[in-house]
């Protein structure tokens, strides 16, 4: 049965003409039509960022609730469920207040042209307006200045992870201009939290903060993390700090982890808050260990993980990520967007991956055929076959190595797909 939400959900989907529109005019407009609920929603945390955003967000949640607080979070694309976008107080949206506040929306806006980024956005600020809590995080959807998250005057801080290249043909084809557009987000006189950064990108960032009366805490500068002794070393003005690795795998999460922590440490939230941090944040499809469904059914004896990075400092990370995992014979099962750099992501791969099989990703437009995919990996020097399904190439791989380690990676899309059963 159809839920609600998902016929209304539709109806937004033919409001404009294209996916990406990049302006804020439209979300002005129905804000005002909505009588401004971004002017009513608790204190706003806005995280920008090539990569990284939804951990640090989930990490900087984690710690805020382990402190005690009340959290709005939203975020994007969602993998499942819509619902999983908006989250209220700490609880995912339900399907009644989602149902009411879409409908609003809707109405507001009327006949005229809306993305679907920009009205399901001006929801989430509904939403928020309208039930209470301590703080709220906003996960910036592209870029960041023209964003339409990109309309909270006064937020309390704002957040840069790592810039890279990605959606050049939206943001530009150089470091400096994306992290121009990211850094669109700055604020004057609101501190800004900044995660590791290339050179080009950080003295486009610095100019920013300078021109605004935006004080800066950039790592290696005002802030520092590191791994040691299998633990994480945090250290600021105040400190240092001593704990757990992130339960988020992987190198690029103890620095995601310490930007999580500068915030906290700025909004002095204290040791609950930071010992939470690290060990509660749940971040489905990064580096998520898939433990139960029908592909675990298929392949008992082989250790599968679902990554939805899909650019080429993902899979660097992702790489690095697998590399200090114990040996194991590693397959990789890719499907991607054709909007994406795939050579840039597939290149890296080949360090660890024995074989590589490509799908398509069912039910998106702008998927890469497996053939396209495969013929690019074998460009790259892979030894890449297709398959019609995950679950075909699963199989295929499990029928010749039963105990091998499998990734499905290369897009979110594609995870989304595969936790709808494998959750």
């Amino acid at each position: 049965m159809t839920a609600d939400s998902d016929i209304l959900l539709d109806r937004m989907m033919s409001l404009h003409p294209k996916i990406i529109d990049l302006t804020l005019d439209r979300m002005h407009r129905i804000l005002a039509a909505l009588d401004h609920p971004e002017r009513l929603i608790p204190p706003v945390i806005h995280v920008a960022g090539t990569n990284g955003k939804g951990s640090t967000q989930a990490m900087i949640r984690a710690g805020l609730e382990g402190a005690g607080h009340t959290v709005h979070a939203y975020t994007s694309p969602h993998l499942a469920r819509f619902h999983e976008r908006i989250r209220l107080a700490g609880e995912l949206i339900d399907e009644q207040t989602l149902s009411r506040i879409l409908d609003t929306c809707l109405q507001a806006n009327g006949p005229v042209p809306i993305t679907y980024f920009e009205i399901t956005t001006a929801a989430a600020f509904q939403a928020f307006a309208t039930t209470p809590a301590d703080y709220t995080l906003l996960e910036v959807g592209l870029g960041g200045r023209l964003d339409a998250t990109n309309v909270i005057d006064d937020p309390l801080l704002t957040i840069i992870t790592p810039v890279d290249l990605d959606h050049q043909q939206y943001l530009g084809d150089t470091l400096a201009l994306i992290a121009a557009e990211k850094a669109g987000i700055i604020k004057r006189r609101v501190p800004c939290i900044v995660g590791p950064q290339h050179d080009e990108a950080l003295e486009v960032i610095e100019a920013t903060a300078n021109r605004l009366g935006a004080p800066l805490l950039v790592h290696g500068q005002h802030w520092h993390v590191a791994e040691e002794n299998g633990r994480m070393i945090f250290q600021d003005e105040e400190g240092l700090l001593d704990l757990p690795l992130p339960r988020l795998l992987g190198r690029h999460q103890v620095q995601n982890a310490g930007a999580a922590l500068a915030a906290l440490r700025h909004l002095r939230m204290g040791d609950a808050a930071y010992s939470a941090a690290v060990t509660n944040p749940y971040w489905p499809a990064r580096m998520q260990r898939l433990i139960h469904g029908p592909l675990r059914d298929v392949a008992p004896n082989a250790e599968l993980w679902l990554d939805g990075g899909h650019n080429p400092a993902a899979a660097a990370a992702l790489v690095e990520t697998l590399s200090r995992l114990p040996r194991r014979p590693t397959h990789l099962i890719v499907g991607m967007l054709n909007t994406k750099d795939i050579a840039g992501f597939l290149r890296p791969l080949g360090a660890i991956a024995k074989t590589l099989h490509g799908v398509t990703i069912p039910g998106q437009t702008a998927t890469l055929t497996a053939d396209e995919t495969v013929a690019i990996a074998r460009s790259e020097g892979l030894d890449a076959t297709t398959a019609p399904s995950v679950m075909d190439a699963l199989k295929t791989v499990v029928a010749n190595d039963p105990a091998a380690r499998v990734v499905i990676c290369g897009s979110l899309y594609l995870a989304g797909t595969i936790l709808k059963d494998n959750g």
